[in-house]
């Protein structure tokens, strides 16, 4: 028997009702990743819109995509593994996780993704990640979640889709595919001698060698083969700042400031040299 006119309009009315539900939950996904506990945070501009991550999740994602640059592979690549970063671990580099799955991508030691001491360091679990898809066939042409459930092998495959969008817009902004998108606040204020030395270590093993030269304030320029790879490592230093207490980074003829990294880059009077990134 053919639905009655009240029984379609509640359907109707069911619809709508999980149709808004559906739009307002993937809104709250695409501009907070996860609840923000601390006065220190990033943002991420994309195409009218702009995602805030906490820094960690800023350097875990900065870190991947200075991964891919180091391996020459393309942005599509970056945009799957945030797909299934965001997926598996929030962005976050978890000690636990399902069974005996650990790090940002919940790989498990025990399926030969690596030792547990080395899947919980975000490098060695990036590589393995890019190491895994760059086996998978056409994997830039496929959608993105069918390309991370290639790796990942989920119970749930159709669970990275959801992460789409704001993984290709993250893409975009931490490859230095769009400028100056991204920066960091940090409460409280950033204080004491920047650890340049460690920093320049931090970069070589996430990006592999570059050259570097100590500047006369105490600092580090840092060379670049190309504008992107310069905007990818400048924004890798800024979702680094706390870490390694740097307070002023530069490249070409923006500025990032600590003590007003909330007001994101700025033009500067002391653009740095050419191919250049200055940090201290």
């Amino acid at each position: 028997m053919p639905p009655s006119r009240l029984s379609r309009r509640r359907i109707t009315g069911v619809s709508l009702l999980v149709a808004v539900l559906l739009a307002l939950g993937l809104y709250v996904v695409f501009h907070r990743v996860a609840p923000l506990l601390s006065g220190s945070n990033c943002a991420v501009a994309g195409t009218g819109q702009q995602i805030t991550l906490g820094t960690g999740q800023a350097g875990i994602a900065a870190t991947i995509a200075g991964v891919a640059q180091r391996d020459a592979l393309p942005a599509r690549a970056v945009t799957v593994a945030y797909a299934a970063a965001l997926q598996e671990s929030k962005l976050q580099n978890l000690p636990y996780g399902d069974r005996d799955s650990v790090g940002v991508f919940q790989q498990r030691p025990s399926q030969g993704w690596g030792k547990r001491s080395q899947l919980e360091n975000p490098v060695y679990a990036t590589s393995k990640f890019f190491s895994a898809l760059a086996k998978v066939p056409g994997y830039q042409r496929m959608p993105v979640y069918q390309a991370a459930q290639a790796v990942q092998r989920s119970a749930d495959g159709f669970a990275y889709e959801r992460f789409q969008t704001m993984a290709a817009h993250m893409a975009a902004a931490f490859t230095g595919h769009d400028p100056h998108a991204v920066w960091c606040w940090y409460t409280p204020t950033i204080r004491g001698t920047a650890r340049v030395a460690a920093a320049s270590q931090g970069l070589e093993r996430t990006f592999g060698p570059h050259a570097t030269r100590a500047t006369a304030d105490p600092g580090l320029i840092v060379h670049v083969a190309s504008v992107r790879q310069g905007w990818a490592v400048a924004t890798w230093l800024v979702a680094h700042a706390e870490q390694y207490r740097i307070d002023d980074v530069r490249y070409a003829d923006y500025q990032w400031t600590a003590v007003h990294g909330g007001q994101g880059w700025a033009r500067t009077v002391s653009p740095s040299p050419p191919r250049s990134v200055v940090f201290g």
